[in-house]
């Protein structure tokens, strides 16, 4: 069923604190330095002798762009200079050649996934020669979801046609915002033409599947403004839309120091900007899908979650349940069994490991038990807005009410907040608190308590 969102401004405010967005569980605050090259073969070789071992996802990490955009809290390097993505496509034909012996040559590469930076900073021969090495040391699927990141100043129509003809069905454009004055304010210029005219030469290229991002909060925005962003995205009407909120943190990154605090919309002028982006898009025939993200009924992120198997990974909602993440290039986070790592996120570093003939993880963790069991709870409530008590007790020989009996008692608040439901059988995120998932989920998360790390706001 389309999850239906029930926008109470109050319960907002309430709930409105830091919390992590579960890309992973545990999440990356709990990855440590003891988990390096060593831990991650073993990862891989376990996983290869499962009893059917899963296929694959690709993730590589492209960290090059050639301007700033001040919001921005990615890994990346900033440089007009193009030579760069030649030694960084060596680098990562290294790590291709130390990483895929390790893995059992029949699992396939089921999903691709292009990020950074700016993955189009690179050639159109580079990517060519980029998807040549993957073909040369992984098999990829006949029928592999493959997608890519687009800044749709930095591709030409031409680029489009050649990643579509290399295999690319799957794009996502960064958009924000189409007003003149917020752009100039986060240094990211692009009209509605252009960003129009790439969306219809990748549909004409016979592209499956286009996301747009926007993102509220940004300077100089208000509902009046983003309403007429909103009127062009629901004219152009891409297939997914992930709605991001801007979290202003200068202190830890520095392009956002470029921003002035004084011109951010305020509290309330940036609550009815997710209320009235909320409603648009609703309206307009859009799916909620969850954290952020809305897809068109038929969507296949739509159809996993009528399913059940929706997930949740690095790059967020994903249709592949069943897959190993391998993950590529600076900074990179890979999910490999009951395990996560991540290479440097410095390019020395990076760079010197794969020269020495070392993998390039410097931290993870592997999981025990309990993360597994909380890990799966989570992945339930944030993909399906419900979890079914027998089916966990089943496979984890627990009794729920027992085991999670702080929990329960924790979320009485949202139970009189009538955000949840919980009877015998499980819980139900209500529509009221589908928005506050993110504080459904934390309830879980036995590492906050111990932990303090400054997190994005849930809202």
């Amino acid at each position: 069923m389309a999850q239906i969102l029930q926008f109470d401004p109050d319960l907002i405010r309430k709930y409105d604190k830091s919390g992590p967005r579960y890309t992973s569980y545990p999440t990356a605050p709990q990855f440590t330095d003891a988990f390096g090259e060593k831990e991650l073969k073993r990862s891989i070789e376990r996983s290869n002798h499962e009893m059917i071992p899963k296929p694959l996802s690709l993730y590589v990490h492209i960290p090059f762009c050639d301007t700033i955009c001040y919001y921005c809290a990615c890994n990346k390097i900033i440089t007009k200079n193009h030579s760069l993505s030649d030694e960084y496509l060596d680098l990562l034909e290294t790590e291709l050649h130390m990483l895929s012996p390790l893995f059992d040559p029949d699992r396939e590469i089921e999903q691709l996934h292009l990020g950074g930076g700016t993955p189009t900073f690179l050639s159109d021969e580079e990517m060519i020669q980029l998807m040549s090495l993957i073909e040369d040391n992984f098999k990829v699927s006949d029928d592999c979801e493959m997608s890519i990141e687009i800044d749709p100043r930095k591709v030409t129509d031409d680029s489009l046609r050649t990643l579509t003809n290399i295999g690319f069905n799957r794009m996502s454009l960064g958009v924000q915002d189409f007003d003149e004055r917020v752009q100039r304010a986060v240094n990211r210029v692009q009209s509605y033409e252009m960003v129009r005219d790439r969306l219809r030469t990748a549909r004409e290229c016979g592209v499956r599947s286009v996301n747009m991002d926007l993102i509220y909060g940004l300077p100089f925005q208000t509902p009046q403004t983003f309403d007429q962003t909103l009127d062009k995205i629901i004219e152009l009407r891409p297939d997914r839309l992930s709605i991001f909120n801007y979290a202003h943190l200068p202190e830890r990154f520095k392009p956002q120091r470029r921003i002035n605090a004084e011109d951010l919309p305020t509290p309330a002028q940036k609550l009815e900007i997710f209320q009235l982006t909320m409603e648009r898009l609703q309206q307009a025939g859009y799916v909620y899908i969850g954290m952020d993200h809305f897809a068109l009924e038929g969507d296949s992120m739509v159809k996993a979650q009528q399913e059940g198997t929706l997930q949740r990974n690095f790059q967020g909602y994903s249709t592949h349940a069943d897959t190993d993440l391998v993950a590529i290039g600076v900074s990179s986070i890979a999910s490999i069994g009951d395990s996560y790592s991540q290479n440097s996120s410095d390019m020395e570093t990076y760079r010197e490991l794969l020269q020495s003939g070392q993998l390039p993880v410097v931290r993870g963790i592997q999981l025990k038990d309990e993360d597994r069991l909380r890990k799966q709870v989570i992945n339930q409530l944030i993909c399906h807005f419900r979890l079914d008590f027998t089916k966990i007790e089943q496979q984890w020989d627990i009794r729920f009410t027992k085991h999670f009996a702080r929990e329960l008692e924790q979320l009485q608040g949202m139970v009189a907040d009538d955000l949840v439901e919980i009877d015998d059988e499980g819980i139900r995120v209500k529509p009221r608190g589908r928005l506050l998932i993110r504080n459904v989920c934390m309830v879980f998360d036995e590492y906050l308590r111990h932990t303090v790390v400054q997190f994005s706001k849930v809202i």
